[in-house]
């Protein structure tokens, strides 16, 4: 992240309002970024559950869900490198999470970055 004014990242901010809204209430209108990754959320939940194994979805702080669900969809979209996506959603977690959601994030990124890195 160059500043906190770099439009990717304002766009970043404005989904992840979004899907933490989501995660309350369906919400009438959705940005095409949300839409797209609540499509694939069953595929992106799954990949969350496998490298935080002892977190179950349903109990993670639903900020930390958002920002995991965007910066995993980006990773798959594969338009900015990973460690770009990672930093940013390390990031967000430092701007909207808990004192622990940066280093949560950062692991569970990790994790599937590696095993992706692996993969190929």
């Amino acid at each position: 992240m160059k500043t906190a004014r770099d439009p990717r990242h304002q766009k970043r901010r404005e989904i992840v309002k979004e899907l933490f809204a989501e995660s309350y209430t369906p919400q009438p209108s959705k940005n095409e970024a949300v839409a797209a990754i609540l499509a694939k959320k069953d595929t992106i939940d799954a990949e969350i559950q496998k490298a935080a194994t002892a977190w179950p979805i349903d109990k993670l702080n639903r900020i930390d869900l958002a920002i995991l669900r965007l910066a995993i969809y980006e990773l798959e979209v594969g338009e900015a490198p990973p460690k770009v996506v990672i930093d940013e959603a390390v990031e967000l977690a430092k701007e909207f999470g808990s004192e622990n959601s940066s280093s949560f994030i950062n692991g569970v990124l990790g994790t599937i970055y590696k095993k992706e890195e692996q993969a190929q």
